[in-house]
């Protein structure tokens, strides 16, 4: 089962990723994994970013192992137990890391997430996919943003076709773009507004 759940900066996506996932495991079992693609003890992050890393820990406890990957999301994978949940926060963050800090190009980097998709559907994983809306305002000149932005684009499109619930997340409430039916007034299979 894969779900992307997409919304602007501080717009309750994460968040609302995780309780999607707490939901998920709940109902499924297994164990809860955090694939962070930014390293908290990574030189690269700068102060807003570890006080930004720390208090998510904080607010999701102790019940989740967190695996640190910043590039190698189909090494990160491997690590996750048979029926586990895994919240990938952010795709976002990864493509940055992909087009500028690493040598994997654009080819490559989408056969990664590929792969990880199908490990994910043939170990009977679950995969909650972070990202963020940046393609929301008006368009970019400079060549190297446009390029950033149709890669994450790219990436986008993969994942929600994969997917069978694609969300974004708006002042912390869920608008179901696929997948998702209403029952009762709620949302099927995804947790409603988070605070």
């Amino acid at each position: 089962m894969i779900a992307f759940v997409s919304g602007g900066a501080r717009s309750g996506k994460s968040r609302y990723a995780e309780s999607l996932a707490r939901t998920w495991q709940a109902e499924a079992g297994g164990e809860l994994y955090y694939l962070a693609t930014a390293e908290a003890a990574s030189h690269l992050a700068d102060t807003e970013m570890a006080r930004r890393i720390a208090r998510h820990r904080h607010e999701r406890g102790e019940d989740w192992t967190t695996l640190e990957e910043p590039v190698s999301l189909d090494v990160a994978i491997e690590k996750v137990a048979d029926q586990g949940t895994v919240l990938l926060d952010c795709l976002t963050l990864w493509a940055s890391q992909v087009l500028y800090a690493s040598s994997l190009n654009e080819g490559a980097a989408v056969a990664m997430l590929r792969t990880v998709m199908h490990e994910v559907r043939s170990r009977a994983l679950r995969l909650v996919v972070v990202s963020n809306d940046v393609n929301e305002g008006l368009p970019i000149r400079a060549a190297e943003v446009q390029r950033y932005v149709a890669f994450l684009q790219h990436l986008h499109h993969q994942v929600v076709t994969e997917a069978e619930v694609a969300v974004q997340v708006i002042a912390g409430c869920p608008v179901a773009w696929k997948g998702s039916v209403l029952e009762k007034g709620k949302l099927k299979g995804v947790p409603p507004c988070v605070p």
